[in-house]
């Protein structure tokens, strides 16, 4: 049986936050704009007594000048970000690769990404060191057949063009 992966909080605030965003999504349902979720996730975390902040300003410097602002939708106990999305499809990797900015941005060790859109809570725990940022296929990454009638040749990740797998 696979070990349960314990995160930096214990799970304990985790736990706690999955829980706020469940009772969200069964007394609102889906169909609302994220900002709604984002309120109603702040109310009910602060009605849980879980310090919450929205909309949580994140600069990223170099050299003594900004290069980069984040606005966190949600910051708890300035432990873990939380991202609200309200997508009728399912997350993808670019959801995950943005909280992964965010916790670099942040220090924090743990970000949780809901997706409040769906039929069904959807969500993912995203830690730091889950993986590089995802690879995203760009029209770089794709070569194109000149002949109409020749196939395309097999996607090869730049990861691994890099490296001479090809």
């Amino acid at each position: 049986m696979p070990e349960l992966v314990i995160d930096a909080t214990g799970n304990d605030l985790t736990y706690r936050i999955i829980g706020a965003a469940m009772a969200v999504h069964n007394f609102l349902g889906p169909g609302y704009k994220e900002e709604v979720y984002e309120r109603a996730m702040a109310v009910e975390l602060r009605d849980r007594e879980i310090g919450v902040e929205r909309q949580f300003r994140v600069e990223v410097v170099h050299e003594d000048a900004l290069v980069g602002l984040f606005f966190l939708d949600l910051f708890v106990e300035r432990t873990v970000v939380v991202e609200v999305k309200a997508f009728a499809h399912l997350l993808t990797d670019d959801e995950r690769a943005q909280v992964i900015n965010y916790l670099k941005a942040t220090q924090a060790l743990v970000a949780l990404v809901f997706n409040f859109g769906r039929r069904r809570l959807e969500w993912i725990r995203v830690f730091p060191g889950d993986s590089s940022p995802p690879q995203r296929v760009g029209r770089d990454d794709v070569r194109k057949s000149n002949r109409r009638n020749e196939p395309a040749p097999e996607y090869v990740p730049a990861s691994k063009r890099r490296a001479g797998h090809e």
